[in-house]
């Protein structure tokens, strides 16, 4: 095992361990985004300083870390790894469900993995196949790490409007928060595992954009993707009836490009 240390909200470290990382092996084939962590409470909380300081940097932490990461393994893929004879790699993001599902008192912690969820289709769809650079989300649900530890987790002061212990927040807390239900989490090792299985997939037939992990986030990305679909087709005459001539032209390159 060779270790360095990386300050994901740090320009100058991630550069430092990605340039430790090529002189100890010369090149770099897998790149996993997995710091960061998550930010409770009332949304509306937000408007007091302190907690928009907290949001902010959550969403620097989760979003903007990823980010730079993220287009250093693209350089890294596509201009020094060909020196050791093979161009390309993969970048598996962590975002969890929570980066395709949004869940009450987690607002800004959504923010910032949607953000990575848009972010990764979009430069996914930038490089150029020759690059043979390749992008996974991965979707964990309830998963056993110390990711609700005092480590891992802040909190925004509660908002007295919210206090009520049958709002949405202070349930989704209580779920998040509890022991009983943190032992049907699913084991981490279980979760990185699939990581593995999914990359060697992928020597065989394409990455999937997004690997939902656990039966949990499976369903409740099936239910939210079956939900927009039924919402599409109720508006459809709404959506299109603000078109004019030659719509149809450019409508069809944004599919083209999708």
């Amino acid at each position: 095992m060779y270790a360095v240390d990386l300050d994901v909200t740090s320009t100058s470290s991630i550069d430092a361990a990605i340039e430790s990382a090529l002189s100890k092996f010369g090149r770099i084939d897998v790149v996993v985004n997995n710091a960061g962590y998550a930010l409770m409470g009332d949304a509306e909380s937000a408007l007091d300083p302190e907690n928009t300081a907290k949001a902010r940097k959550v969403i620097e932490t989760d979003f903007w870390g990823t980010a730079r990461l993220s287009l250093q393994a693209i350089r890294v893929f596509r201009d020094e790894n060909p020196k050791c004879g093979q161009q390309g790699g993969v970048v598996l993001s962590v975002t969890s469900l929570g980066g395709f599902a949004g869940f009450p008192g987690t607002a800004f912690y959504h923010a910032a993995k949607f953000a990575v969820e848009g972010f990764t289709e979009g430069i996914s769809k930038e490089v150029r196949p020759e690059w043979n650079i390749h992008f996974c989300l991965i979707e964990p649900g309830g998963t056993k790490t110390n990711f609700t530890t005092a480590n891992s987790m802040d909190w925004l002061s509660p908002h007295p409007a919210y206090a009520a212990a049958d709002s949405p927040s202070r349930v989704m807390e209580g779920y998040v928060t509890s022991p009983d239900m943190q032992k049907t989490w699913t084991p981490a090792e279980r979760v990185a595992g699939a990581m593995y299985r999914v990359v060697a997939r992928g020597k065989q037939k394409p990455l999937p954009i997004r690997l939902p992990l656990t039966e949990g986030a499976w369903q409740v990305i099936k239910a939210e993707v079956a939900a927009v679909d039924k919402s599409l087709d109720e508006i459809k005459e709404l959506s299109v009836s603000v078109e004019i001539d030659g719509a149809n032209q450019a409508g069809q390159f944004l599919i083209d490009n999708y």
